[in-house]
């Protein structure tokens, strides 16, 4: 160690508080003592939009989740109850609030959340991944989905509806361009097949902000599944009213490359008027995969904003509202 070092060391300050007051005051002041009980107790609606599910749902969570994230008290202090901090996650999932802003309500520090936030989201998506967001791999499963598209959106043997979102995020350090995207900010891609009630079926989140939709559809699982014959699609079956075999496929937008096992639109010239009508009906299907990210990103706000984490940590925050979206959509469907 240098003198200079030596110095600097024999200057640093002490600690003017172990612990600080009004943060040790959390169990008689803070919002999961005194507000969440609140709320369970006299309105549960309100308790629904603070955490984005009932409590009924959230005591399921807890009981699952719990014993994944529960520390053991130390002779400093106690440790955080793991009730707290799946409220303290969700709430921050639910609205998009800031560590240091929900610090003050919570009586958290914010240095506390940011390992919280990891820790809470890797017990979810060990508690429910394999649950919640499976993708089909048998012809009686995806038939189920095709099924449920002829009958909600009146278009036969669709297996999902395919698109892409940016998720904003801050400009990680040293990658220059990579994160950057055609809409003229940084992000991420989620690329996501979505069934006929707004569940994701299939997600591939990580994707630089610089490669479009189809860049990433190319490299993903999904289409060397389905070219491989890989993923258990259904054999051919006829249309209604029609004696031809045809194979089922994804629906999505011009972004991707029409395959047999994928439909898109016409362009948009020079279309006849039995085109038109298959142009509306394939986007009237095909809506459904925007009004999902719509829904999820109102739900967890999170999404909305630019998201301050590194890359790595928004992949596992988006994945962990991807989980909690099929899984409050199980409860209300």
């Amino acid at each position: 160690m240098s003198k200079a070092e030596s110095k600097k060391k024999r200057k640093r300050r002490g600690r003017k508080w172990w612990v600080r007051p009004w943060i040790g005051r959390r169990p008689q002041c803070g919002v999961y003592d005194k507000l969440m009980a609140e709320l369970r107790a006299e309105d549960q609606a309100s308790f629904h939009n603070f955490l984005r599910m009932s409590p009924e749902m959230f005591d399921e969570l807890r009981q699952r989740v719990g014993p994944r994230i529960t520390k053991k008290d130390t002779r400093f202090r106690p440790a955080v109850d793991p009730g707290m901090k799946l409220a303290l996650i969700l709430r921050h999932l639910a609205s998009g609030d800031s560590y240091a802003s929900q610090k003050f309500g919570w009586r958290v520090p914010h240095n506390t959340q940011s390992l919280v936030v990891r820790e809470v989201c890797h017990a979810i998506l060990d508690g429910y991944l394999d649950e919640m967001l499976t993708c089909p791999s048998t012809p009686e499963e995806w038939k189920k989905v095709a099924d449920r598209f002829y009958q909600r959106w009146n278009f036969p043997q669709v297996l999902g509806a395919l698109d892409g979102k940016h998720v904003a995020i801050r400009c990680p350090p040293n990658s220059g361009s990579l994160y950057y995207n055609y809409k003229g900010f940084f992000s991420i891609v989620l690329l996501a097949l979505v069934s006929s009630d707004y569940k994701f079926v299939w997600a591939d989140l990580g994707g630089l902000g610089s490669a479009s939709d189809a860049q990433i559809y190319n490299s993903s699982e999904l289409k060397h599944g389905a070219e491989e014959d890989l993923l258990g699609f259904p054999q051919p079956t006829p249309l209604p009213q029609n004696t031809t075999n045809v194979p089922y496929f994804y629906i999505g937008d011009d972004a991707f490359a029409l395959r047999y096992y994928m439909m898109k639109p016409y362009s948009l010239r020079g279309v006849s008027q039995e085109e038109r009508i298959y142009d509306y009906r394939l986007s009237r299907a095909r809506r459904v995969v925007e009004n999902a990210f719509g829904i999820l990103a109102n739900r967890f706000q999170v999404i909305l904003g630019t998201m301050q984490h590194k890359p790595e940590t928004v992949k596992l925050i988006v994945s962990t509202c991807l989980v909690l979206h099929n899984q409050t959509s199980n409860k209300t469907l």
